[in-house]
């Protein structure tokens, strides 16, 4: 892997580089939470991305080790995305950022901010389980 040129040293300036788009955390949140795992599967997301920003996210996702794409067993000719370890480590990051905007916006999905309030720590156990057996799919 190549090294990557960042404007600066500063770990909040490589996060931003990395995710700084609406666009790649909501693909990452659609794998999660979704188990979302095609091409297809992503353009049905509720924001309707375009084709064109879908395919330069997830291959910039790809680039920066947070996603994976591998042949699909029951068609080569598409690809399977899945979150890497440093993917699905963004789990508690994206929870945060969620109850955040919950607490401070009126915002839809109350049944998975109540989940997440009332056990956080089982609900991040709950998506990291669902990553470890989509790894064996």
């Amino acid at each position: 892997m190549r090294k990557i040129q960042r404007r600066s040293g500063c770990p909040l300036n490589a996060s931003v580089e990395m995710l700084g788009d609406r666009w790649s955390l909501l693909i990452i949140r659609d794998m999660m939470l979704r188990g979302s795992r095609t091409y297809k599967e992503f353009l049905q997301g509720y924001e309707g991305i375009a084709t064109n920003i879908l395919a330069d996210r997830l291959r910039k996702l790809v680039a920066h080790g947070i996603v994976t794409a591998r042949p699909d067993p029951s068609d080569g000719r598409k690809l399977i995305y899945l979150l890497t370890a440093k993917g699905i480590d963004l789990a508690p990051v994206l929870t945060e950022m969620v109850l955040w905007a919950a607490g401070h916006e009126e915002t839809g999905n109350q049944a998975l901010i109540r989940q997440m309030r009332a056990d956080k720590e089982k609900f991040l156990a709950e998506v990291r389980q669902r990553w470890e057996d989509s790894r064996s799919r």
